[in-house]
């Protein structure tokens, strides 16, 4: 099974948690006989390479039969480049919460969609802190641009407006001028749709100017690796939602996280909504295979629907290729999250 995720680039952050989240669901699946009577392996793949690379290096591995199926967490951009290199010959499952509208066959879902996720927590604010004007700040990709269409969408519904909408280059670090819109925007709110090594530059940036005392902060993408490292004094006022915390308090999340930390140490990657998508992802295919008694990406169609398991997420079901899960609403505590309810 090909693992595709993030070793360099702004989202390279997030690599060693899901490298390690992943190998774990291995080991518990070897350790129950398998699939289908033979031992999982994974092969890494860098998916912090640009689109194309990742793409070709995946339909090599697929072309050569070195791999027979393929999950992992990156972002869209990547995806869009190696699902339709992979053509359905392979199922892959693909980790990462993402923009929704993913149809093609044999690609299933596992992560956050913005009816669960990004609606939700707009209604949230509107109806919960009053927060009806927002300011868009995100990475100039797929991802961030279909998002901001879909918050706009939702934020018509309840009344709301988009004051201002700014894109920039991945691996940006200066965001100097993006905040001075931002201030002038008279937003209540900044949507961040920024990866990780970004994410974590804006975050120091909108602390340093001091936005952090009057306009709150939202990322639907934004983890404990990120919250780290934009240190406890860039926090304040920053919220995000997923559906797997570290400090989630469900029998099942604690469970895991004992079990994860019990075979990595104490030193362990950070623990984290993104690096626990590959173990649902590696956890996801195997359930398939198990159920469809094949890897033939057909057949495991022909048995997703109401597919039904128990994961650190709680029990998760697949509808319409799409893992539907519960999501939870978090606010940063200095450098943890406190989960605030479920939405």
């Amino acid at each position: 099974m090909a693992l595709v995720v993030p070793l360099q680039g702004p989202a390279g952050i997030f690599g060693p948690s899901c490298e390690s989240c992943a190998a774990l669901a291995v080991q518990e699946i070897n350790a129950d006989g398998g699939v289908l009577g033979r031992e999982l392996n994974l092969v890494p793949v860098d998916g912090g390479r640009s689109p194309a690379e990742v793409a070709i290096e995946v339909d090599a591995l697929v072309s050569a039969g070195a791999v027979q199926a393929v999950t992992g967490w990156h972002i869209s951009a990547v995806r869009e480049a190696v699902a339709p290199r992979i053509r359905g010959r392979v199922p892959y499952a693909y980790t990462a919460l993402y923009e929704g509208g993913e149809q093609r066959p044999g690609v299933f879902l596992t992560g956050e969609t913005p009816d669960l996720q990004l609606g939700p927590t707009l209604d949230w604010f509107a109806s919960t802190a009053g927060v009806r004007r927002w300011t868009i700040v995100g990475d100039d990709y797929v991802w961030p641009r279909r998002s901001a269409t879909t918050a706009a969408r939702y934020l018509r519904r309840i009344g709301g407006t988009v004051c201002d909408e700014m894109f920039v280059p991945l691996g940006t670090s200066d965001f100097s001028s993006v905040l001075r819109r931002v201030e002038a925007s008279g937003c209540e709110a900044v949507l961040m749709l920024l990866i990780g090594d970004d994410a974590v530059a804006f975050n120091r940036a909108f602390a340093r100017s001091g936005l952090d005392r009057d306009i709150l902060r939202f990322s639907s993408l934004i983890e404990e690796n990120v919250l780290l490292a934009s240190g406890p004094q860039s926090t304040r006022g920053l919220m995000t939602s997923a559906g797997y915390f570290e400090d989630l308090a469900t029998s099942s999340g604690l469970e895991f996280a004992a079990t994860y930390f019990r075979e990595f140490g104490d030193d362990a990657p950070v623990l984290n909504s993104l690096g626990e998508s590959c173990y649902e992802g590696v956890r996801l295919l195997t359930e398939l295979m198990r159920r469809a008694g094949s890897t033939d990406v057909p057949a495991m169609m022909s048995v997703a629907d109401g597919l039904a398991y128990e994961s650190p997420r709680g029990t998760v079901e697949l509808r319409d290729r799409h893992l539907r899960q519960q999501v939870f609403l978090a606010v940063a505590d200095g450098l943890a999250w406190d989960v605030v309810q479920q939405l």
